[in-house]
């Protein structure tokens, strides 16, 4: 799993539930800037990873297992 296909799967999830990035981390009970691209990578330019509470929190709000979630992920890896 790559920092792009996770922030990729939780995209992918919001629009499966037709709300926006914004608006699925209220869903979950978080910050509406949770998932806003200008967090997605620190002020050195390192990719930010969410958290395990965070996408535990998305999983909840959502009732997605792991393993569901993971099907909303992109896999830009074919030699997996």
């Amino acid at each position: 799993m790559t920092h792009k296909e996770l922030w990729a799967g939780i995209v992918n999830v919001a629009n499966w539930r037709h709300v926006s990035c914004s608006g699925l981390a209220r869903l979950a009970g978080l910050d509406s800037t949770t998932f806003n691209k200008s967090k997605r990578v620190n002020k050195y330019g390192q990719p930010h990873w969410p958290s395990t509470y965070t996408l535990a929190c998305v999983l909840d709000a959502t009732g997605l297992t792991l393993a569901e979630f993971a099907k909303f992920m992109p896999h830009d890896h074919p030699n997996r």
